[in-house]
């Protein structure tokens, strides 16, 4: 069984994070980055996938040098090759170009299943595994939260709204969007770190994907990212208590909406 997992490097969680000058994104020369969190949870899943039916894991990862540390974390946690998109074509891509150049990679491994974090801790879009999942012609689900191969078939749980869940069947090959939480990620032994130092990495540009400008042109962009300004408003009700509870009642619910 070959099993495909996209990987993104992503900021930290605790990083500083300031604007650019053109204010378009943030200032990322400075910052200290990791692997995405539903991506860590993706790459155990797949991980326990291959323990349990054999085959192998690949790593798909687009991004400049610095995604080479997320690659190498991952093969030692026992992924078995990797494959890097990095290529200046690739930088400021909408959901839909990354999907584009991650179908061009992983399509000629020709995989059983394709596992990717429901959405990336930076952008959140949780548009990229979908894309992919129609360039590539394969069934899909998101917000899994189980899995189960069963010879030719995989049956997956999805978790809905209100604390519901859905059981669908679908037919490999297939693609799967992973929630956080589905399992318990493991770490990377010492044995796993040096065994990586050999494992096979494979750097792929536009050029080697057959992919042009116009094939990675976004239909998106961010315009501006701006911090929200600050800014407090005191109001005083007034009425019998009965009355202000009312008030009260009214302004959570459809002004702050936290009820």
């Amino acid at each position: 069984m070959r099993i495909v997992i996209c990987l993104k490097q992503v900021p930290s969680r605790d990083a500083v994070l300031r604007l650019n000058t053109a204010g378009t994104w943030i200032q990322d020369s400075d910052i200290s980055f990791e692997v995405n969190e539903s991506d860590i949870y993706a790459l155990e899943e797949a991980l326990r996938l291959k323990e349990k039916h054999g085959g192998e894991v690949v790593v798909c990862s687009l991004g400049p040098a610095r995604a080479q540390q997320a690659i190498k974390e991952a093969l030692a946690k026992g992924a078995d090759r990797a494959l890097h998109l990095d290529d200046a074509a690739f930088q400021g891509l909408d959901p839909g170009g990354v999907a584009k150049a991650l179908a061009a990679a992983i399509r000629p491994e020709r995989p059983d299943l394709v596992l990717t974090g429901l959405q990336s801790d930076d952008c959140g879009f949780a548009q990229t595994g979908v894309i992919l999942a129609e360039l590539l012609g394969f069934p899909h689900s998101t917000i899994i939260m189980e899995i189960q191969v069963e010879g030719t078939q995989v049956k997956v749980k999805r978790e809905l709204e209100g604390g519901w869940f859905q059981w669908i069947e679908m037919p490999l090959p297939a693609l799967l969007t992973i929630q956080s939480g589905i399992n318990k990620p493991r770490y990377a032994s010492l044995k796993g770190i040096l065994a990586a130092k050999n494992k096979p990495l494979r750097k792929l540009a536009a050029a080697d994907l057959g992919l042009s400008a116009e094939d990675l042109a976004p239909r998106q962009r961010i315009s501006k990212v701006y911090v929200p300004a600050k800014k407090g408003q005191t109001e005083f009700l007034q009425g019998s208590p009965k009355e202000i509870a009312a008030q009260l009642v009214d302004k959570l619910k459809n002004e702050a909406r936290v009820l």
